[in-house]
């Protein structure tokens, strides 16, 4: 299945929401298949599937199940599914739509036969496949489903990462929170100017805690600055401007901006050789954009349309 753009409005006539509203109460009051309560599988309908899918991709990667309740495979392919998403830990988020209660949705979606499942990744369908497969090739096709994410630099979420509960999501601060030591000594460091020592803060509170989203980001910013530090500005302008094809060059520009406040203008660069380049300078290219995404905040506006646009490039 073909990345793609999609959205909900006009796939069909809008008067069958009443219908979908009345059958989407029945399929909750009946028995179904039991999901496990602690987040990593959730109930979407037409009216929650921008917010809970698409929305939600942006940060963590969302495997849709596409099932009925007259689905004799679906109720053989869907315990499998919650089971592996328990398991999974939050890594990705199993949302179970019912295409009986949700006939605009399954018409978006261009449900055809079912059990189907796909996976969306920053905003996108990347994947997908049809029938009650068995747990062994469900997990292999979830392991390729979780490289596209990892290409894609998409921030497992951390404990609490919900917004229906108001914690703080990856990459933000909440003040009331006690700030580690770590990231005190990190701040002192920066203040006085020895960004090595704040590195080495960061880097150790990532060994104690692999992923923290606030050490990612604060060790992102001080190797950022490290490298514009390095770099003769006006050279490295000239030089992206004479040799477009020199990634190196694109790259030291990218930072350049990145650091000046051009955000936009330094995901466009490397946008732009992801899209010209191929093989080794594509990737090049495509491990440096990613790493910049880490110093902003992953719902940052401008992350999230470089990442889409990324996606497509690339798949």
């Amino acid at each position: 299945m073909q990345p793609r753009d999609f959205s909900l409005y006009g796939a069909v006539d809008l008067g069958a929401r009443q219908a979908a509203a009345q059958r989407r109460q029945q399929a909750a009051e009946s028995a179904g298949s039991a999901a496990p309560s602690d987040g990593s599988v959730i109930e979407v309908s037409e009216q929650t599937f921008n917010t809970d899918v698409v929305e939600r991709s942006r940060t963590t990667p969302v495997i849709i199940d596409l099932w009925a309740e007259w689905c004799g495979p679906c109720k053989q392919l869907s315990p499998v599914l919650e089971k592996l998403a328990a398991e999974a830990d939050g890594t990705w988020i199993l949302a179970k739509v019912d295409v009986d209660a949700n006939p605009q949705l399954a018409a978006a979606l261009q449900v055809q036969s079912i059990p189907m499942v796909v996976a969306v990744i920053g905003g996108q369908l990347v994947d997908g496949f049809l029938g009650a497969m068995p747990e062994a090739q469900v997990r292999q096709w979830l392991g390729q489903v979780m490289g596209i994410a990892e290409k894609m630099g998409l921030v497992p979420p951390g404990t609490g990462d919900t917004e229906a509960d108001g914690s703080t999501a990856p990459g933000e601060y909440d003040e009331a929170d006690q700030i580690p030591p770590a990231f005190a000594e990190a701040r002192e460091a920066m203040e006085r100017g020895d960004l090595d020592a704040a590195a080495s803060a960061f880097e150790q509170e990532l060994a104690a805690s692999p992923g923290d989203p606030i050490a990612k980001a604060g060790l992102a910013q001080v190797n950022l600055i490290r490298r514009v530090s390095s770099y003769d500005q006006a050279r490295s302008r000239r030089d992206a401007a004479e040799r477009p094809a020199d990634v190196q060059a694109q790259i030291a520009v990218a930072d350049i901006d990145l650091a000046s406040g051009r955000i936009e203008e330094a995901f466009d660069r490397l946008l732009g050789v992801v899209r010209r380049t191929s093989g080794e300078d594509r990737d090049r290219a495509r491990v440096h954009l990613v790493s910049l995404f880490d110093i902003l905040p992953p719902r940052d506006p401008r992350v999230t349309k470089a990442r889409s646009t990324l996606s497509a490039l690339l798949f």
